[in-house]
């Protein structure tokens, strides 16, 4: 199985080359690794981890009056080599572009997930704020839109398939206000919510500005499981500050507050040093403390490389 998943994906990326005189084809990857000491409850251990490291391509097709075939195929790569099946699936979708928006079939990021912006300082890492929070899916089957910006406003909408006759649909949505990268806009706001979404009801609320050189972050977030009624509400804040032009401090702060009990929170606290626009190395420390699972610590040092 390893070695087919691997010998379809070289296919696909092989033949992308030809694919190029008919239509724009974007090769692209980003390979994230850490040395860090890792304890999840049981003692300390040492190793070597692949974070969300990934390879994909990516296009479009013009056709004729403005409409165009956009598509991706991404998968994850786990590089440290501790899974024998270390190539998996990530966003994968074929759909059309136009003055209407965009309408993306496949597999793919929720609505809610997107939402989050570039508030998540740790994504993709150990910090990342899918650790405590529900929400964060990526979810075969699905209908995505996307519209265009009406006075900076935009609306995203994802369809989630039942796939069987037992299961049940479900829906994702947002509205985001600015730039989630606040490269073209001074503030970043969004709204969203999920119904029915991987056994989940979610409500969002992102907010992200600027002030004084500093990048300040906060989500607000609601969750309830769909056959129960027990709610958990969370808040998270996060914080870049640029020290020089190629160092960047950052820490963030999560809850998750259960009733009944079951309260989760973690904080994490790291560092940015750019060697060039595709290069970083970075260090941080990341704490769980969990009511009713094994308390979780990461201090890690790593690499980051984009292509």
């Amino acid at each position: 199985m390893k070695f087919t998943k691997q010998a379809i994906a070289l296919a696909i990326l092989s033949a992308s080359s030809f694919a190029a005189s008919a239509a724009t084809v974007d090769v692209y990857g980003k390979a994230i690794l850490t040395v860090q000491n890792s304890d999840e409850g049981e003692g300390s251990f040492t190793e070597v981890k692949s974070h969300n490291s990934r390879i994909g391509l990516k296009g479009s097709h013009e056709l004729r009056h403005g409409l165009e075939v956009v598509y991706k195929a991404e998968f994850k790569v786990d590089m440290d080599g501790d899974s024998d099946d270390n190539i998996s699936s990530r966003n994968q979708y074929v759909g059309l572009k136009g003055g209407f928006g965009e309408v993306l079939l496949g597999k793919n990021d929720t609505a809610l997930k997107k939402a989050q912006g570039k508030v998540d300082l740790f994504s993709d890492l150990d910090g990342d704020i899918k650790q405590i929070w529900k929400g964060e899916n990526r979810l075969a089957d699905t209908i995505t839109y996307k519209s265009p910006k009406f006075a900076n406003f935009k609306l995203a909408l994802t369809y989630i398939a039942e796939d069987s006759l037992d299961a049940e649909d479900g829906i994702s949505a947002s509205l985001a206000y600015g730039d989630a990268g606040l490269k073209k806009s001074k503030f970043y706001a969004a709204v969203a919510v999920d119904s029915e979404v991987n056994g989940y009801d979610v409500a969002r609320i992102v907010a992200s500005t600027k002030v004084a050189g500093v990048t300040l972050g906060a989500i607000a977030q609601t969750q309830e499981k769909v056959d129960s009624d027990v709610e958990t509400d969370g808040f998270m804040v996060s914080a870049k500050y640029s020290v020089m032009k190629n160092l960047d401090l950052k820490a963030q702060v999560q809850t998750a507050d259960t009733d009944g009990g079951d309260d989760k929170s973690g904080f994490t606290v790291g560092a940015d040093y750019k060697l060039a626009k595709s290069t970083k190395v970075f260090g941080y420390f990341t704490s769980f403390d969990m009511d009713s699972q094994a308390d979780e610590d990461y201090l890690a040092v790593g690499v980051e490389y984009k292509f």
